[in-house]
């Protein structure tokens, strides 16, 4: 990728090393003549190589905002992480890593600044929006298993950087059993720039025990939350106020918000950072896949399209895209454009569900 010279003043090389869940980070900075003008190093817990590379890029990106500095170049020789921030953001994830890379940056990339804002992690702020995100993504089964899993790869070693302490995050779940599976799953060694703690929702009431585990936590996360916990999340969610809240693969469908009465606006205010929805049209002789997809890789949640991909006929398993949308498109409208593409009187299911298998369904492979 070619850049124009008189568009840098400042050029960040950076790299992560990885072995044995352990990483090291370097950052060395230039000028545009190439003189050195500084450098960083940081180390720490990380599950893998691709991890390190994002943690190098945010702890770059942390630097240059600390330092005011503009036109900032970020070099890397990391391929996939370049791809990434600079791929076209209408391609879906092909393997189940890869939707997870992508979800997990995202919900980093959009973290970053709140977590770094002195006055909002101390609640000085008056009137300040609170930072409320959702991330939608398939899980292999319905196992309690494999929900536990895909919930470590997301937010263990999650690659945002704080400044001057470790960040903490509550991972709140709907029952004892998920709960208590889920501390089994996070005893592993954690990275030195984050804490998790796991709790069973119905168990956090006004007591003070519980409110100090509230108020300690930097983030709160609802896992597979119920509509029934709706008005719990809500109190929940107040309560730390003004520091964010993540509501993660909620088990209601989008298309039942709208009749949760006066929960609607507070169930609306979560922002999708991510999210990959399977969709499936059945007409009298054939079924078709589509995904409903988007992705807020840049942290800027106004900007991102919805997107509804449908198989290519011609090529088994390849997505293309059908249509944009600038806000999350309804069922209806999702029905509308896929019976159309099936061109014949036949109903469309009447929910949207996620695929069993991330891959083999949506993408025809592993």
């Amino acid at each position: 990728m070619k850049t124009a010279s008189d568009m840098v003043d400042n050029i960040l090389f950076l790299d992560g090393s990885f072995k044995n869940f352990n990483m090291g980070l370097g950052i060395i900075w230039c000028d545009n003549a190439g003189k050195i003008k500084g450098s960083r190093a940081n180390f720490g817990l990380i599950s893998d190589a691709l991890g390190a590379e994002v943690s190098a890029l945010l702890l770059a990106v942390n630097w240059v905002q600390e330092m005011n500095l503009s036109k900032a170049l970020f070099v890397s020789d990391c391929l996939q992480l370049v791809d990434f921030v600079y791929g076209d953001c209408v391609d879906p994830p092909t393997t189940k890593e890869e939707a997870i890379l992508q979800a997990k940056t995202c919900l980093s990339i959009t973290l970053e600044k709140p977590l770094n804002n002195p006055r909002l992690s101390a609640g000085k702020l008056k009137k300040q929006k609170q930072p409320k995100l959702r991330v939608e993504i398939p899980v292999s089964n319905d196992s309690n298993e494999s929900l536990t899993q895909l919930a470590f790869d997301i937010f263990q070693d999650l690659p945002v950087r704080r400044k001057d302490s470790p960040i903490n995050l509550l991972l709140l779940w709907p029952n004892a059993t998920l709960t208590d599976l889920a501390a089994t799953t996070f005893f592993k060694p954690q990275s030195s720039n984050q804490t998790i703690q796991n709790l069973d929702i119905s168990s956090v009431c006004n007591t003070d025990s519980y409110n100090k585990v509230l108020n300690s936590a930097d983030v709160t996360v609802f896992l597979v939350p119920d509509k029934t916990e709706l008005e719990l999340i809500k109190r929940i969610s107040d309560g730390v106020y003004p520091k964010p809240v993540v509501v993660f693969n909620p088990k209601w469908g989008f298309e039942e918000e709208s009749g949760f009465g006066e929960l609607s606006g507070f169930v609306g205010s979560f922002e999708v950072v991510y999210s990959f929805m399977g969709v499936e049209v059945r007409g009298l002789l054939s079924k078709k896949k589509a995904v409903v997809f988007r992705n807020a890789k840049d942290g800027v949640l106004s900007g991102d399209k919805w997107l509804v991909l449908v198989e290519e006929e011609e090529e088994e398993g390849k997505l293309k895209v059908v249509t944009k949308y600038k806000k999350r498109p309804t069922i209806g409208e999702i029905e509308n454009v896929l019976y159309n593409l099936m061109a014949v009187n036949s109903p469309v299911t009447k929910s949207v569900k996620f695929f069993r298998d991330l891959v083999s369904n949506a993408r025809g492979k592993k």
